[in-house]
């Protein structure tokens, strides 16, 4: 049986929750809810297991804060034994348009904190990273206020469709592999 640890990314608690920076985590709650799934907080987390086509992934909210993410997916990695290739991470993108999808088998950290600290817990830069735009509407010097800033009601009302979207990104790396998820949802 095939077992994957898909990583949202977030910061914990009500004064984060409906950030850009928090797509990570409300991509999960997405998936956890159309398949009626409840997160229990454990070591280093909030998880949740989720099947899919004789597939199994446990679902991780970090509990560590964002720039600590590692910690939590090393730890996940090691205590459900999940293969490097089967790790996916999702994180918000100020690079990307809002909504755009972009899945990645490696790649920098561009400067994202996060992902900065998996890299450094794993030791590596390749692990899979989905990427989900969430625009760069900000000012030079802005930056950490608009990440952690709440998203605007345009944003709202297009989240029903673009996180229908994430789970399919998320079924398919599960079912399909990376390339394919890659070929079916890159820059959508």
């Amino acid at each position: 049986m095939k077992k994957y640890l898909i990583t949202g990314l977030g910061n914990i608690g009500p004064k984060y929750e409906n950030t850009r920076h928090n797509i990570g985590f409300k991509a999960l709650d997405h998936l956890a809810k159309t398949a009626d799934l409840t997160f229990e907080t454990d070591k280093l987390g909030d998880i949740t297991t989720y099947k899919f086509k004789g597939r199994t992934a446990i679902l991780l909210k970090p509990n560590t804060f964002m720039n600590l993410s590692g910690k939590a997916v090393r730890y996940w990695l090691q205590k459900e034994k999940v293969p490097l290739e089967n790790l996916l991470i999702i994180t918000d993108d100020i690079n990307l348009p809002f909504g755009t999808i972009r899945v990645k088998a490696k790649g920098s950290a561009g400067g994202h904190n996060g992902l900065k600290d998996i890299e450094a817990q794993l030791n590596t830069s390749k692990y899979n990273r989905f990427r989900f735009g969430v625009g760069a509407e900000f000012s030079k010097g802005r930056q950490v206020d608009y990440v952690l800033g709440e998203w605007n009601n345009e944003e709202i009302s297009a989240f029903p469709e673009r996180l229908d979207q994430a789970t399919a990104v998320i079924q398919s790396f599960m079912a399909a592999g990376l390339a394919n998820t890659m070929n079916s949802f890159n820059g959508k």
